[in-house]
């Protein structure tokens, strides 16, 4: 008994010791948490307006509809959010962002409740968009935190990974009991959310990394000179680590960008390795935003529509486990291999709904498929530290997750078409195809993330 107990605390320590590490640092457990908290309009906005548009409307392609446009809107205001975050401050974005989302959100219960209209409907999601990007911002300020330090960066991330499980675990079940009962309660729950992490997040000013604007200020130039001075030391850094160090000091040391040199023109972050990750999380959002409702059609055919939210939190609960697992070892295996394998588990699993005749199967295969869905945002983000540099960390994390809500219109558009025309079965081969095709369309970037996870991990550059 007494060697189980202590087989028990030694697995205990692994899993969850590195992770209590990062928590204890001074500050850091406020800003994660809080970071987290705000988030709950992601898990719990898009299927509150499915459910409560189906009810009150009665139609899926209202419903999908609506929700592709807030996606589309997500995927133009995230990175521009991410831009005036990375350049004047994230308190200084964040604020009157926060405002928008609580008018909008105020509006769009009021409309779907009182059946207004539905070009109301459409006037008014796209302003549910207006959501500061906080993983991306507290994922900044751990690489901030832990620069020059791989190990804790990268488990610092699947923490990051391990809070936003417990965000959908928490939140897709409570949106759809929610929802069940009433909008305007899921929405109050939301917004009351949006309000106590912003505080706890906000409030925290010790960890928030520099502005661009402040960063400038301090070396003496503009905010074009020091982007374009940043950019070239990065493309150097990228080139040969011998010689992008020789040409990056040489940069630092006369305060100015050096001309002639190649990189990225005008200061973009965009290169092969960024466009190839991009494009996968196009894919990935496509066919999961289609699962997710057609999910939703198949359990309302099988008057079990008020499982859905818990069939979606088996996912977030596999997805969980499988960042605790993933975030506490130290892994050998090379990052594109890693991102290959969990990318190719969960589009090959979710593909595979078709094949399901009852909503408890589609459970399971969440249960067995979930452990690699955390790990695959994992490993995004980690190639991120490899792409971007990290005044514009923010930025890139904002792209990538923009590019994954448009892959989510498209998907949810799609399937919610299809749905209404052959019912959820319809949906279920929207889904087989765009899983594969998700999963082609990432092999063919195998070249340009591979090489991009052999250069220098960017956070490191001094700038």
């Amino acid at each position: 008994m007494t060697s189980f107990t202590a087989g028990v605390k030694d697995l205990a320590n692994r899993l969850f010791g590195g992770y209590a590490e990062l928590l204890r640092m001074p500050h850091t457990a406020r800003f994660a948490i809080g970071s987290v908290i705000a988030c709950m309009p992601f898990p719990m906005v898009g299927m509150t307006i499915t459910i409560s548009v189906q009810h009150y409307y009665g139609n899926y392609s209202l419903a999908g509809a609506l929700t592709a446009i807030q996606a589309i809107a997500t995927a133009i205001v995230g990175p521009l959010l991410g831009k005036l975050v990375d350049i004047y401050g994230q308190r200084q974005i964040s604020i009157p962002t926060i405002i928008v989302w609580m008018i909008a959100s105020t509006s769009l219960v009021t409309a779907i409740t009182h059946h207004a209209p539905e070009w109301v409907l459409y006037a008014l999601v796209p302003f549910m968009s207006a959501i500061p990007p906080w993983g991306a911002m507290s994922r900044g300020r751990w690489t901030r935190l832990l620069r020059g330090d791989h190990e804790r960066t990268d488990r610092a991330l699947s923490l990051s990974g391990v809070l936003d499980e417990c965000m959908w675990v928490v939140g897709n079940p409570l949106a759809s009991t929610l929802a069940v009962i009433s909008g305007l309660l899921a929405f109050s729950f939301t917004g009351m959310c949006v309000i106590v992490g912003a505080l706890m997040f906000l409030t925290e000013r010790t960890t928030e990394p520099p502005s661009q604007t402040q960063l400038a200020r301090e070396a003496g130039l503009t905010r074009a000179q020091y982007r374009e001075r940043e950019a070239q030391k990065a493309a150097a850094l990228l080139r040969t680590p011998s010689e992008g160090h020789a040409v990056a000091d040489s940069a630092s040391a006369d305060g100015h960008p050096s001309a002639g040199r190649s990189g990225h023109s005008h200061g973009s972050i965009w290169g092969p390795g960024l466009v190839a990750v991009c494009a996968t999380w196009f894919g990935l959002g496509a066919f999961q935003s289609a699962a997710g409702i057609s999910i939703i059609a198949f359990a309302t055919e099988q008057n079990m529509k008020q499982y859905t939210g818990f069939v979606f939190a088996c996912f977030s609960l596999s997805s969980l486990t499988g960042a605790l697992v993933y975030g506490a070892k130290n892994w050998m295996i090379p990052l594109w291999k890693r991102f290959y394998v969990c990318l190719a588990v969960v589009n090959l699993g979710i593909g595979s709904f078709l094949f399901a005749r009852h909503l408890w199967v589609i459970m399971v295969i969440y249960l067995v498929i979930g452990v690699c869905q955390a790990p695959t945002w994992i490993n995004g983000n980690q190639l991120m530290l490899h792409l971007v540099p990290p005044s514009r960390f923010t930025e890139g994390v904002a792209w990538m997750s923009a590019m994954n809500s448009i892959g989510s219109s498209v998907g949810s558009a799609i399937a919610g078409a299809y749905i209404d025309r052959a019912g959820s079965h319809g949906g279920f081969v929207v889904v087989t195809a765009l899983a594969i095709g998700s999963l082609l369309i990432a092999l063919t970037g195998i070249r340009q993330i591979k090489s991009s996870t052999e250069a220098p991990t960017l956070t490191e550059v001094e700038v």
